[in-house]
């Protein structure tokens, strides 16, 4: 009985975020038919032969439509099963593992790249007083070496001899070391050598074997040719209004930069995946790398810009690139990372929205028509239908405390009438007990009495705001807590929102 009544107060917690998760999932299917015209306009539009694209919600893949076809030759259509490169977005794969092995102990991010690859002892950097590469600068896009698209899709093919001979003969800077960021898929192909002499497996097994098997994506890896024609889309170019076919690159060197192939249904997984690591919580963990570690790719450089929202609805972004993945803080789509795929015959993208736990990807083969453009237009339409809902932060015991303290305080008229011991020492040297009564008989004077049992919202374990009903008018406020134990007021802020 008691294992029951148990079980039911679980239940009963459960239901708010169900019945919340059900309202989200209807939301994003009344946004669907929108969304499928943004991507099949953009499909004809670009010419691209075939397209698939897909959203990830709570976890699971629950939308994917495709349009156009695989080939020309036989015209097969294009469906979540179809396997296509998706270019650069091959980098996060990459940068997860770099991650995986510094957890193992085996990379240390702060390192010289030369501590794992002997060949680059002998470069000539480009000033006397030039810091040598890290393997953080290689992650960042901070080495010092020149943006290499398109030239670097071109060497997808070449071996690791050659890589060899090109490393030991080493390559100019245009610019010193950690002052700039520069898109570099050199630079991610000196990642993946990493990868191989470190884990002592070549890089694409590797990445496979412990990366993309485990998360059950058993049609994503590097060689084209292992997978029947059947199921792959061909790369195609539009030029001259017409279309021609790319050669199919075999995987090499390159391919740690931009050498994978997947489908929809495959990649999918790896969109919630990623997901999965928002919110931090202490649930056990189920992946091949620690939640931890991949949060940790959202994490930039020091060289942070500010960048227009692609696609039709244009907004202000904070970017900086993390580790395979770049970080934005949008003004509709909150936290965002995303990553784009150009090469020859393929187009691609991406996008985690990890405050709502909904991912966008979409790919093509067309060369360079990547399509962030509509994936980005898909996310303000689901933002626009209501389909996105922030997490909730869960309220503290100590911001609870706080919270019905300052309730208290507006109603008593004084602070002192919590007690000491629920001010931090700060408290009263900031401002007077005598001060905070003319205060709050200022605010009384205002607005009235107000009801003071509406919830807080916590914007952290320690701080929180709210919003209070009154007599004449509104009181907005905001608590928070200073790092001790027990965690006492630091600050308390009341202004009048509406007279």
């Amino acid at each position: 009985m008691k294992i029951l009544k148990m079980l039911g107060f679980v239940l009963l917690a459960l239901m708010p975020a169900l019945a919340s998760a059900q309202r989200a999932a209807a939301k994003i299917e009344a946004a669907i038919p929108a969304i499928d015209r943004i991507f099949a306009d953009f499909q004809r539009e670009s010419h691209a032969p075939g397209l698939v694209y897909g959203i990830v919600a709570d976890g699971r893949l629950v939308h994917v439509n495709a349009f156009g076809v695989q080939d020309f030759r036989a015209r097969r259509p294009v469906n979540a099963d179809s396997l296509f490169r998706i270019a650069s977005m091959s980098k996060a794969f990459t940068a997860l593992a770099i991650l995986k092995l510094r957890d193992e102990g085996k990379i240390s991010l702060d390192a010289l790249a030369e501590t794992y690859v002997p060949e680059l002892r002998g470069w000539r950097y480009p000033t006397a007083d030039s810091p040598r590469i890290r393997v953080r600068d290689l992650l960042n896009h901070t080495p010092g070496l020149v943006t290499d698209d398109p030239w670097g899709d071109r060497q997808q093919v070449i071996g690791e001899a050659e890589f060899t001979r090109m490393l030991k003969e080493g390559v100019p800077f245009t610019r010193t070391p950690g002052t700039a960021f520069e898109y570099s898929n050199f630079g991610y192909a000196l990642l993946g050598r990493i990868v191989t002499n470190v884990s002592g497996m070549p890089y694409d097994q590797y990445i496979m074997k412990t990366i993309q098997r485990p998360l059950g994506m058993a049609s994503t890896g590097y060689e084209v040719r292992d997978w029947p024609i059947e199921r792959r889309a061909i790369g195609y170019r539009w030029e001259n209004e017409r279309h021609s076919e790319e050669p199919t690159m075999r995987h090499g060197v390159f391919g740690a930069m931009g050498g994978v192939q997947t489908s929809a249904n495959d990649y999918s997984k790896w969109i919630a995946y990623l997901l999965s690591a928002w919110p931090p919580r202490d649930a056990p963990e189920a992946g091949p790398v620690r939640r931890a570690t991949v949060r940790e790719m959202a994490q930039g450089s020091n060289f942070p810009r500010l960048r227009q929202r692609v696609g039709t609805t244009p907004a202000t972004q904070a970017i900086a690139y993390g580790m395979g993945l770049i970080a934005a803080q949008d003004p509709d789509l909150g936290n965002t990372l995303s990553h784009g795929g150009g090469y020859p015959g393929y187009g691609s993208h991406m996008m985690l929205m990890t405050d709502h736990n909904v991912g966008i990807f979409v790919f093509t083969n067309r060369t360079y028509n990547g399509g962030s453009g509509a994936a980005w237009d898909a996310a303000v339409a689901l933002h626009k239908a209501g389909a996105l809902k922030a997490r909730i932060i869960p309220v503290s015991p100590s911001l609870a405390a706080a919270y019905t303290a300052a309730g208290e305080i507006y109603r008593a008229g004084n602070v002192i009438s919590v007690g000491r011991l629920m001010l931090a020492m700060n408290f009263l040297m900031d401002r007077s007990a005598e001060n905070w009564a003319r205060e709050l008989q200022r605010l009384r004077g205002a607005v009235g009495d107000c009801r003071t049992d509406a919830p807080v919202t916590a914007t952290g374990a320690l701080s929180g705001t709210f919003e209070w009903q009154c007599e004449r008018g509104r009181l907005r406020g905001e608590v928070l807590l200073a790092p001790t134990r027990p965690a006492g007021i630091q600050a308390l802020r009341l202004n009048v929102a509406q007279p």
